[in-house]
């Protein structure tokens, strides 16, 4: 029990001071981030659309609401299989990590949701590095590059494809 006291007694002023470190979100900060990652980002109001990769990215805020979103447009969610509806919701287990598929307005996107007033810079550079990333992922790895959880079906599907190779070449 003391020793447990004094690990929390010694953490404590490392995360205060963490915390400290890092100001609330807000949509001037938000904005000089955006534009730092693409100088000709576009903001309307509460929003920027900009390109990262080729890829264009929207962001929406609501700072009353405590909430932000930003979303990548994939493709048309009509036509959609159902294994390819099916692969989408296992990269959102285990392999699009903060990134999600979603669907909306008849479009499947990739989006990264968090509450505006505690997102960090590196909470939304990466939340947006790994949007874009299910994006460009999409049909073949489904993944938000930033790693995986092991507990989920990708690793396995995703090892299968190097298995189906390797049984291809065995014969070479």
């Amino acid at each position: 029990m003391f020793r447990a006291l004094a690990l929390v007694a010694f953490l404590m002023p490392v995360a205060l001071s963490a915390q400290e470190a890092e100001p609330h979100m807000t949509l001037p900060r938000m904005a000089e981030i955006v534009l730092a990652l693409d100088p000709e980002a576009r903001v309307a109001g509460s929003g920027f659309e900009f390109t990262i990769d080729d890829i264009p990215i929207l962001i929406v805020t609501d700072v009353r609401a405590n909430r932000m979103r930003a979303m990548v447009p994939i493709r048309a969610a009509e036509g959609m299989t159902a294994e390819e509806m099916q692969r989408v919701m296992q990269a959102n287990f285990d392999s699009a990590l903060d990134a999600r598929y979603a669907v909306a307005q008849g479009r499947l996107w990739g989006v990264f949701i968090h509450p505006f007033a505690q997102l960090e810079k590196d909470q939304l550079i990466s939340g947006l590095a790994q949007t874009v990333n299910v994006a460009k992922t999409y049909g073949s790895l489904y993944t938000s590059g930033a790693g995986q959880f092991g507990a989920g079906d990708s690793g396995d599907l995703q090892r299968q494809l190097i298995e189906d190779l390797l049984d291809r070449g065995q014969d070479i």
